[in-house]
């Protein structure tokens, strides 16, 4: 796309050089930068638009107040500002920071080349927020992808990006003390392993602070691979909607796959976030390259 206007490798050597230096000091840029490209993409398509800053825009709405990464993307937009003005859209920034922190995260194999030409989004509105929150049956989550253009395939591929990152406390204590108000534990979690959660997130406090890794492999809690696949398999999800996918039938048997296969995984991984950053772009005189990714051009 960026080859008519300017040197699209150069373009790439400034977002990466960015995302490398961030990911030196801290690798949980993976799993943040990651989300911001699900949540961005996910509510008005991957426009750029939970970028922007405002009283009521998608910044403010509950399911974006721990989104970070914000950071990444401005540092890399102002390094091209500098070398070619006006020609790469934030949207596009943000789609190669996140391939590039993928990589890092996951090493050559995780590597997958991204589409871009994606334009700026001139709006955002909280009232657009409307994700699936992490009790959601698997088939409604599987409706909710389908709606965007993408397959049930692709919705156990994507979800597989909880292989890093982590979950505080309150979004699933629940499962632990008082699942469907029962007074004790989710039946589908390994009771060890809920033995193990409970010392990590106590029933008498709601610490905001208090997170556990969504990959509970204490080695590979961070990288970009299959583990994530085998813990669900072995009934140690975090998240609701992550353990139903290793038990519903309409599910299970991409998730086997999955876990037994890493390259299998790391290579629909890729073709999946592709088709993620394809959601609802806008291209041509639709939206706008926007100087600044927080804000609007203003003429």
């Amino acid at each position: 796309m960026y080859k008519e206007k300017w040197d699209y490798e150069d373009v790439e050597s400034i977002v990466n050089k960015v995302v490398n230096e961030s990911f030196a000091s801290d690798h949980s840029i993976v799993a943040a930068l990651l989300r911001m490209q699900f949540h961005d993409c996910f509510v008005t398509g991957c426009d750029a638009s939970l970028l922007l800053d405002g009283d009521t825009s998608e910044k403010k709405a509950v399911a974006n107040l721990n989104i970070r990464g914000f950071e990444i993307i401005d540092k890399a937009k102002t390094a091209l500002e500098q070398a070619c003005p006006g020609i790469v859209s934030c949207a596009d920034i943000s789609i190669m920071a996140t391939r590039d922190a993928v990589a890092l995260g996951g090493g050559s194999n995780a590597r997958y080349e991204v589409e871009t030409g994606r334009r700026d989004g001139l709006t955002s509105e909280q009232a657009n927020v409307d994700l699936p929150g992490p009790q959601i049956p698997v088939s409604n989550a599987i409706e909710f992808f389908v709606n965007k253009g993408l397959s049930d395939t692709d919705m156990i591929v994507l979800l597989g990006s909880h292989t890093v990152g982590v979950a505080h406390c309150n979004i699933f204590r629940n499962r632990l003390w008082n699942f469907g108000g029962t007074g004790s534990a989710d039946p589908s979690m390994d009771p060890a392993f809920v033995e193990t959660l409970k010392s990590q997130c106590p029933e008498s406090t709601n610490n905001e602070g208090d997170v556990v890794n969504l990959d509970q492999n204490p080695s590979s809690s961070n990288v970009v691979d299959n583990s994530f696949y085998q813990e669900i398999r072995s009934n140690r999800g975090i998240l609701e909607i992550d353990q139903k996918l290793a038990l519903d039938p309409s599910t299970t048997d991409v998730v086997t796959i999955m876990a037994n296969d890493g390259d299998t995984f790391l290579n629909l991984f890729g073709k999946s976030m592709v088709k993620m950053g394809g959601i609802g772009v806008r291209t041509g005189t639709d939206g706008q390259t926007r100087l600044k990714c927080s804000s609007p051009n203003t003429s």
